[in-house]
């Protein structure tokens, strides 16, 4: 049974950063593409980060790249989400997910999601 559990999550203001921690039980996580999405509240979910197999990034929205940054320990079965110069646009419930596949960098709706983690960043 795979197993994705997120943490790291909180309050924090505005210019302040937070890391998020994802951990991946159940799958061979070195052969698995995992990432991070989003949800703020009345909005569709968004997708933030993905990380490939070999390591191939993928960002959604190119205003996350001077203040985002995903990254794995395979040795741990972790992938991680830092997050620096936090906005309070950037309020949401924070998800992780898993793939196990080599052909994709991010993971789709029918993969392996976990139960979320929720960021809120005050003004």
């Amino acid at each position: 049974q795979v197993q994705v559990v997120e943490s790291g999550g909180g309050l924090v203001q505005a210019g302040g950063s937070l890391r998020l921690s994802c951990t991946v039980s159940g799958l061979t996580f070195d052969d698995a593409a995992v990432g991070w999405f989003r949800q703020a509240p009345g909005k569709e979910r968004e997708g933030v980060l993905c990380i490939s197999w070999s390591g191939n990034t993928i960002y959604y929205d190119d205003s996350m790249k001077a203040r985002f940054t995903i990254s794995r320990d395979n040795a741990k079965n972790t992938l991680y989400l830092q997050m620096n110069s936090l906005k309070p646009e950037d309020t949401a419930m924070y998800y992780c997910a898993a793939a196990l596949t080599r052909r994709f960098t991010c993971p789709r709706a029918s993969d392996y999601w976990g139960q979320g983690t929720q960021v809120t960043v005050s003004s």
